[in-house]
């Protein structure tokens, strides 16, 4: 039986005993979209295909560097830390190649802790696209991550500063660089593929190596698993490799920061696209128009669940390939939401706002959810813009919020957001930003100590 094939708990088991495997790794994607795991004995795998088992529920109360938030309720030291349950999902059984014959299921959060779960919160959009009579929401990321021959230890020895490229130069869709260092590419398809997360496209990108990697598209769930998997195995192999990959927002002042673009789709009961009618402006059919409508209109209070870290907010500024403002056009790409005439098959809009940055299960509840939500109210768009969109003057309602606390009190705000994704995950989930943001301020920057050390 090969990974792809598991369906049910039933089949999770048989793969396990047919490998003869002792042990199997299981994980969670946390807020930030960090994968959170351990390994189980096999017994204690098929117990918990069948009735669950428990992750600290730190897990859903830390950031990224293991420091607790001081702001949320759900868990902290006043509910001394108990076992939150997880529900094991077979279907999304992955082979690990880099760990011999082992095997990786996710999971998902149970009970009070699903109001706060990512993956949960993405799953809870999709039914609402299921209650509104449509069939599939499909999606698929792509990312652009620098890649530098470095180590975890080298990079802290060297404060981040002064790293080594993998290549040097701005070298885009280079055959030189990408046949130079093409055990590292033919590594990278050959990983995607055997963890059924397959790339559609990988070239280089414009500036010192960094990679551009599309995959391809899937059910808007296994497309968030996919991309989700994806940002943690492109670092697993790159430090197995004495590399590092980086899928920060922007990582250098001199350089533009790296997009997470999503592409979104959505289909009919029937199988046929809810987007296309070719005897409409732009092949966009109506519910195209009001998808389109409702993620511009929410795109500022919601941007905290899709820009959702400090530096985030670096790469939203004018003049480095990345949206200021919630625009769309046509085939667009100077606007946050760019729609791509695809035909029956392939029509799409693409969410240009995302970063590398994202966790992928709520930046595609937000892409999804505020098209769904403008479905719900027939909300009309703008007029598409043409030429560049940095140069137009955009009234208040478009303005992106400017840095991640704003941004969270939007959310906070919203009652889109209450509506779509449920007032335990809004208030859970813009508590954490709220912090993210307070950690950083407590921090004395390179470019403050430049600035202020002598002459102030």
């Amino acid at each position: 039986m090969q990974p792809e094939e598991v369906r049910t708990a039933a089949e999770a088991r048989a793969i396990v005993e047919e490998r003869g495997l002792t042990h199997v790794k299981v994980g969670v994607f946390d807020n930030d979209g960090i994968l959170r795991g351990k390994f189980i004995d096999r017994a204690k795998f098929f117990s918990a295909l069948e009735k669950g088992l428990g992750f600290c529920d730190v897990v859903r109360g830390w950031d990224s560097n293991d420091q607790q938030y001081d702001n949320v309720s759900f868990t902290g030291w006043h509910t001394a830390f108990p076992d939150a349950p997880v529900r094991l999902l077979p279907a999304t059984c992955r082979s690990l190649p880099l760990e011999g014959n082992m095997l990786l299921f996710l999971g998902e959060f149970a009970g009070r802790a699903e109001e706060v779960c990512p993956r949960a919160t993405l799953r809870r959009v999709l039914a609402r696209a299921a209650s509104m009579g449509y069939g599939t929401a499909s999606a698929a990321a792509e990312y652009e991550f620098f890649v530098f021959s470095e180590t975890p230890a080298s990079v802290r020895e060297k404060h981040y500063r002064n790293l080594t490229n993998l290549t040097p130069g701005y070298f885009g869709y280079s055959v030189l660089r990408s046949g130079v260092h093409a055990e590292l590419y033919q590594a990278l398809l050959k990983l995607a593929d055997d963890m059924r997360m397959p790339i559609e496209g990988l070239h280089t990108e414009t500036g010192p190596g960094v990679m551009e990697a599309a995959l391809h598209y899937a059910e808007a769930l296994e497309a968030a698993d996919r991309a989700a998997l994806f940002k943690t195995f492109v670092k697993v192999l790159a430090q197995r490799r004495g590399l590092m990959a980086t899928f920060m927002a922007k990582w250098s002042q001199q350089l533009p920061g790296q997009s997470g673009h999503l592409h979104v789709s959505l289909a009919r009961k029937d199988g046929g696209s809810a987007f296309y009618d070719e005897s409409k402006p732009h092949a966009m059919s109506d519910e195209m128009r009001w998808f389109v409508g409702g993620q511009q209109a929410l795109m500022p209070e919601l941007l905290a669940m899709v820009a959702s870290t400090v530096n985030s907010y670096s790469r939203l500024v004018p003049g480095y390939w990345a949206p200021t403002s919630a625009t769309w056009g046509v085939e667009n790409r100077t606007c946050a939401l760019r729609v791509i005439q695809g035909g029956p098959k392939s029509q799409r809009v693409e969410y240009r706002i995302a970063a590398a940055d994202i966790n992928p299960y709520l930046a595609l509840a937000v892409a999804i959810g505020s098209g769904l939500w403008g479905i719900g109210h027939r909300i009309e768009p703008d007029e598409p813009i043409t030429g560049n969109a940095y140069d137009r003057k955009l009234p208040a309602k478009r303005q992106l919020p400017r840095t991640l606390t704003e941004a969270a009190e939007r959310l906070t705000g919203s009652k889109a957001a209450h509506e779509l994704f449920g007032k335990p995950f809004v208030e859970h989930y813009a508590a954490s930003r709220e912090w993210e943001e307070r950690e950083f301020r407590r921090a004395v920057t390179d470019w403050e100590l430049a600035r202020y050390f002598e002459i102030i």
